[in-house]
């Protein structure tokens, strides 16, 4: 037990030993951060393949993060209660010891394939059987490892939240440098090796704070409190307001990570961009002297939440500057604010544990609910715009300004609510004209909602039902002309939208079109009989090309595998006689390109069709060797690219299950990333000659649009008249390009080829 007495003069800490304090428990906290948040791109990409590359394995990902922080803060918060020094030291090393045990991270072999259903539960549970102990002990170093440095009598230990940021730093640091240093040059197995070692030297710096501490002069708990006996202790309406300021900014990083995402890449190397704001923000707030200071950042935060529901009513994802870098910047500072009043209002030291607690707490509440809750309520990511809304209440409380226009405010805007949206029950001009001006009226409606935090310094409620109705008349006025039909599943929301006039109905993912059917002729009347290919699929574009020439080239009907069923538009590509199989991840969409009412290509051309459901990396693994004259691999219509199924092990399964002259025909449209050089490049690795499409016939009216399409066999004669083609060029592998495996992709490189040389 610590003594009672007061120690002399004698005993306190030298100013050399202050700073090895410092510097010691500084850098344990450093390095404990950069393996807390590298192990999650890390262990991340392990588990992508088995869930087809989704963007919401990330977003479970996260809750699980946040939940394991959660315990960690909380198993941190009840060791520091007991009165002993002894003890919180043995006990977390013994923990670090024992998670050391368990590593190399690894999935855990109880874990096979993912069930028909209830992915995001099942990956939850490969997460905490997998890296559950390592990432708990982890948690908890951040908290423990500052409160132990209370303990050491350090004159700094009276406000030991300069150390927050130290972590948070770290955190940063790991993050920014996953996508632009660990991925592009280490393997998957290097970087797992990388972060063992740095387990191990993790346990060493805890250990020298451990004895450190031991080794202080022992300054007596009831002094402690003594000092601090004027610091009141949180109330329980304090600590619910902690929660909700931690729970919207983490609510809402899942939120705009999944808007991004939707239609880049599921990829490490944007999910990280808006965690790393995220922790920056952190890292800026607990500084004894912020850079950005918080009024700053209260008066940005209605400036930032306006030009949300501005970027969200003008649809800016066909620009990726635009996605990129507006929604993160707006995502900042609405960060920086909620952050900057939870540093604004944190306890004294003596309450820290309990403080991080309630922020960890409010973290997960966030994180479950963009992550699991939303998903499985909404068909459309209607988490976005509600947090953003809520985002309005994090404002600390204000004097209002004017306060005759304040009082009649409820009323002017209720009568402003059902003018504006009255309107959308009816028809007429005043109905088309808010349709055509939907950008200029919520985006109205958002500046007014920033004016009067500005200007007027309204209540927080009042710029909270402002926003909610500039979001409402975004949602009330799509950007997508004619009727739309939303499809949500753990994969993403897709949209059916039936253009004006019925004309044509349209399978949409985020921005990117995976395919479209024609319902009605230029004359208004009714399309009858055998569904058109059209989109990417029409007759004289790449895949139609391809599937041609196989076909004469083998002289009899064709065996054919094709990943990714979308709209079902390949299924009209089938000949009678032809035996054409299917594998696909998302049943829903399945479900979606069944009905009649949606797309009638299955329907009308193979009506028995039954797909393989499930990732069809595993799936179409089982199927038998040596059997397919052609294989389409269709999992790169949309930007969003599962990255698995372009790796050299990938084209090794398709090669395996070629007949002796087939050919596998990839598709690799995409506006972001440069996935040419990628195919061959692991073509190449499997012996196989590759020739490339790329059509730039600049024809997309009745939706008909150009493709990139690469197409790969083992001899020139497999691929018939292609070989001859002028519009098709054998391209050899480029050295340059790094060959992806399932131990190494790089995203970075795909991105900076496109940018770099566009879409020559």
């Amino acid at each position: 037990m610590d003594s009672i007495v007061q120690p002399a003069a004698t005993e306190q800490p030298s100013a050399s030993r202050n700073r090895l304090l410092l510097t010691v428990y500084t850098a344990a906290i450093f390095v404990s951060a950069l393996l807390l948040f590298s192990v999650q791109p890390l262990f991340t990409k392990m588990v992508l393949p088995r869930l087809g590359g989704s963007p919401a394995v990330w977003s479970v990902a996260m809750v699980f993060f946040q939940s394991l922080l959660l315990a960690g803060y909380a198993y941190a918060h009840l060791l520091m209660q007991v009165n002993n020094r002894v003890v919180p030291v043995v006990v977390h090393l013994v923990l670090l010891i024992a998670a050391f045990v368990t590593l190399p991270l690894g999935i855990a072999s109880a874990y096979g394939e993912p069930p028909a259903s209830g992915y995001a539960l099942w990956l939850l549970g490969l997460f905490v059987m997998s890296i559950g102990l390592p990432f708990f002990a982890l948690a908890a170093n951040n908290p423990l490892l500052q409160a132990w440095f209370v303990r050491t009598g350090h004159p700094d230990g009276h406000d030991p939240y300069f150390l927050y940021a130290s972590s948070n730093i770290g955190s940063f640091l790991a993050l920014l440098s996953y996508p632009f240093l660990l991925e592009p040059i280490f393997t998957l197995h290097t970087q797992n090796r990388l972060w063992t070692g740095g387990y191990g030297l993790l346990i060493l710096l805890i250990a020298a704070c451990g004895v450190l501490l031991l080794r202080s002069p022992k300054v007596v708990l009831a002094d402690m409190r003594a000092e601090q006996s004027n610091a009141p202790a949180p109330g329980i309406v304090t600590r619910l307001r902690w929660i909700f300021l931690a729970a919207v900014p983490s609510g809402l990083l899942i939120a705009v990570t999944a808007h991004i995402s939707t239609d880049v890449a599921a990829a490490p190397l944007l999910w990280v961009l808006p965690l790393s704001l995220y922790l920056l923000t952190w890292v800026v707030v607990f500084q004894s002297r912020p850079l950005l200071p918080h009024k700053w950042m209260l008066l940005l935060q209605p400036v930032a939440i306006a030009g949300v529901v501005i970027l969200l009513a003008f649809g800016g994802e066909q620009n990726l500057l635009l996605t990129l870098g507006g929604h993160q910047l707006c995502f900042f500072v609405i960060a920086m604010a909620c952050h900057g009043e939870l540093a604004r209002t944190r306890p004294a030291a003596k309450y820290l544990t309990g403080f991080y607690v309630a922020l960890s707490f409010g973290g997960m509440v966030g994180g479950l609910f963009a992550g699991l809750v939303a998903p499985f309520t909404f068909s459309w990511i209607a988490e976005y715009p509600i947090l953003i809304a809520l985002a309005a209440l994090c404002r600390p409380s204000a004097n209002e300004r004017l306060a005759v226009i304040v009082k009649w405010y409820w009323l002017a805007l209720a009568v402003l609510a059902v003018v504006l949206i009255a309107p959308s029950y009816t028809t007429g001009n005043v109905s088309t004209w808010l349709e055509d001006q939907r950008v200029w009226v919520a985006g109205a409606v958002g500046v007014l909602a920033a004016l009067l935090a500005l200007a007027l310094n309204a209540s927080r409620w009042k710029i909270f039902a402002t926003v909610a109705l500039a979001l409402a008349l975004i949602r009330i006025y799509p950007a997508d002309e004619g009727r739309v039909t939303t499809v949500r599943s753990f994969f993403g929301v897709h949209k059916i939208v039936e253009t004006p006039g019925g004309y044509f109905h349209v399978l949409m993912h985020g921005t990117t079109i995976h395919g479209a059917e024609r319902f009605r002729n230029n004359d208004g009347t009714p399309v009858t009989g055998r569904p058109e290919p059209i989109t990417y699929y029409h007759r004289d574009g790449g895949i139609g090309q391809a599937i041609t020439a196989i076909r004469e080239r083998k002289g009899a009907p064709l065996k054919v595998a094709a990943i990714g069923v979308g709209s079902g538009t390949l299924a009209c590509a089938a000949e009678p006689g032809e035996d054409w199989k299917f594998f696909e991840i998302d049943q829903s969409m399945v479900d979606a390109a069944r009905d009649p009412k949606n797309f009638r290509y299955i329907s009308s051309c193979l009506p028995d069709l039954k797909p393989v459901i499930g990732d069809a990396r595993l799936t179409f693994a089982r199927e038998p060797d040596g059997i397919y004259d052609l294989i389409i691999v269709d999992a790169y219509s949309s930007d969003a690219i599962p990255i698995h199924l372009a790796t050299q092990e990938a084209m090794k399964i398709y090669k395996d299950k070629l007949a002796p002259h087939g050919a596998v025909v990839m598709h690799v449209s995409n506006r972001h990333l440069d996935l040419e050089p990628v195919v061959v490049g692991i073509a190449d690795a499997n012996d196989l000659k590759s020739w490339v499409y790329d059509e730039d016939s600049g024809r997309d009216a009745d939706y008909i649009f150009s493709t990139d399409v690469v197409i790969s066999a083992r001899e020139a004669e497999d691929i018939g008249k292609l070989a001859f083609s002028k519009q098709w060029e054998e391209t050899d592998a480029d050295e340059k390009v790094g060959v992806w495996t399932d131990d190494y992709s790089n995203i970075l490189g795909a991105l900076y080829r496109r940018l770099r040389f566009g879409e020559q």
